[in-house]
């Protein structure tokens, strides 16, 4: 798959600060969390937000935290432990325990298949599979897509394979990978068909089409 963006890095980042209000919103949304733009931007600038939960408030806040962390740490190398690393940051207060494997089943919102626990599969083996994929575009969307499959943590795997390809997307000049909030449903639904079919055509197809920004 070619990439639809070529730029540096250093706008990459620039590109990726700008935009970082709107990122936090649709990673929020696509997770359900019951935010608006206008709140997150109210959340960002320590305004006092009527109307939603302390633990959304937290979620939003650790979402600014972690793009922060992000970016922060752009030219370190995506490992297991960095991935750990990016969801103690997504789950800080709200998700126990924040930064470690579940130890327990998920359910799959409208699809009965279920991912293996943790401690069934390799993932430090899984990974290395993915770092063969040579072109940077593919290994990306291949990184955000099997964070989410496998569904690492009891809960924030969006959240969390989001910002572990953007820091791939971003490190690599490839601009940023966002869900639309309005297409959210198709989205997820996309995801459920690779889950159950594990084909990734469709869906990277979809992802390359909607959810790619950047600048030429």
């Amino acid at each position: 798959m070619d990439a639809k963006y070529q730029m540096s890095l250093e706008d990459n980042i620039f590109f990726a600060k700008r935009k970082l209000v709107d990122n936090v919103y649709r990673s929020a949304k696509l997770e359900g969390i019951a935010v608006t733009f206008a709140q997150t931007e109210d959340i960002f600038n320590n305004v006092n937000v009527a109307n939603l939960r302390p633990d959304e408030i937290i979620a939003v806040l650790n979402l600014k935290n972690a793009w922060q962390f992000l970016l922060d740490t752009i030219n370190q190398e995506i490992t297991i432990d960095y991935i750990k690393k990016i969801h103690e940051e997504v789950a800080s207060g709200i998700i126990r325990p924040a930064g470690e494997f579940r130890d327990r089943g998920v359910g799959i919102s409208g699809t009965n298949w279920r991912p293996k626990l943790p401690s069934e599969v390799n993932y430090e083996e899984e990974l290395a599979e993915i770092k063969k994929i040579e072109n940077p575009l593919d290994y990306a969307l291949e990184i955000f897509l099997w964070i989410q499959k496998s569904q690492m943590f009891i809960d924030g795997n969006k959240r969390t394979a989001n910002l572990v390809a953007n820091h791939e997307f971003i490190k690599n000049g490839l601009g940023i990978i966002t869900i639309p909030v309005e297409l959210t449903g198709t989205y997820k639904q996309k995801l459920v068909d690779y889950y159950e079919t594990d084909c990734s055509e469709e869906i990277k197809k979809f992802l390359w089409e909607n959810c790619m920004d950047g600048i030429e």
